[in-house]
């Protein structure tokens, strides 16, 4: 299984990490063609560095009532094509005759998109892509979506596994966030913004230690580690409150990643104090602009005061179980156990 590392609000900086790192990316049209001299310097960055898929960005598009152009689309793809590994069709949203016309409009201009077919829409338009002998095909509208899993057991069983149940065709999961889920299903290959929510949420995933070993095989165990977050005051929801032997483990890990956890005092400032390099706020302005405010002092560097090293943890975590990704069998489509830790 490809992981695509997903998220269009990247900095230079970190988009320097993750091409060193090597992962590969998916970048949203509708939100880099916004910025395209920024983006163009990020492509050839990224030239035969990483793989690139970029996602038409139909869905945030339709969320900010945004219509996107096809035949702009279209010229993109083609005026960067030699940095762009996989692109998908320009799907339209809760219209899937729509989808597949744009479908046959794009091949029809000389490109090769990657068909799209969402959760809640009739089968028949599936079979139309099945039937016309596409052999990569996505699977998008999961995000937030009830009653995922009887959905993706279903179109996976009837349509997208041979006989003797190993996979028919190559498939791609749009916004697959939950590793159950990725674990569940063969996928070809799939695309997450995980890696930098969790890291802004304050968290990292590791796997779950098992018989001497780092497991990867189900879901992974998110930890709250930031100096600022909630969790400190929670027994066992944060690193620094959970019991001894579960703490070490958790260092045990970062340490084995090349990572500290890092430390921090906190102190109070007048809100006219100009901060040093060692130092970040760590709490919003007041609006009276007179209430002293909290500063985050820096006193080692680490995964528990900058985000951007959660973020690189994060994508190592992905990177791993990529790599520890077990072979799957059809007999997990039979478990039951499905609850994310997370």
């Amino acid at each position: 299984m490809i992981i695509h590392f997903a998220g269009n609000t990247v900095i230079a900086e970190r988009e320097n990490r993750l091409i060193r790192l090597s992962t590969p990316r998916l970048f949203s049209y509708y939100y880099i063609s916004n910025d395209l001299f920024n983006n163009k310097k990020m492509f050839n960055m990224c030239k035969n560095k990483v793989e690139l898929f970029l996602d038409s960005g139909a869905f945030s598009a339709y969320t900010q009532g945004v219509n996107i152009n096809l035949y702009e689309y279209i010229a993109f793809i083609k005026e960067n094509i030699e940095y762009i590994h996989t692109y998908a069709n320009l799907d339209v949203i809760g219209n899937p005759e729509e989808t597949w016309k744009n479908q046959l409009r794009m091949e029809k201009a000389g490109l090769n998109p990657l068909p799209c077919f969402h959760y809640g829409e009739e089968e028949k338009w599936l079979k139309k892509y099945l039937d016309r002998g596409y052999s990569y095909i996505a699977l998008g509208g999961m995000v937030r979506t009830p009653n995922l899993i009887p959905w993706l057991d279903h179109i996976f069983l009837k349509y997208l596994l041979t006989p003797l149940k190993t996979p028919a065709i190559k498939v791609h999961g749009f916004g697959l966030t939950s590793v159950p889920l990725m674990l569940r299903y063969p996928w070809y290959s799939v695309d997450s913004t995980s890696w930098v929510m969790c890291g802004r949420m304050g968290g990292i995933y590791m796997p779950m230690w098992r018989n001497g070993r780092w497991d990867y095989s189900e879901n992974s165990w998110k930890i709250s580690v930031s100096s600022t977050s909630p969790d400190l005051k929670i027994p066992n929801a944060h690193v620094l409150t959970l019991p001894e032997k579960q703490r070490q483990l958790v260092l045990q890990y970062i340490e084995s990643k090349g990572y500290k956890l890092g430390s921090s005092v906190f102190e109070y400032r007048d809100s006219t104090y100009i901060l040093q390099e060692n130092e970040k706020w760590a709490e919003k302005k007041h609006k009276d602009n007179k209430t002293k405010r909290k500063i985050e002092i820096i006193t080692e560097v680490g995964i528990s005061n900058t985000y951007q090293l959660r973020d690189e943890m994060n994508v190592l975590y992905f990177m791993d179980l990529e790599k520890n990704m077990p072979e799957w069998n059809s007999s997990r489509l039979c478990t039951n156990n499905l609850t994310p830790l997370f």
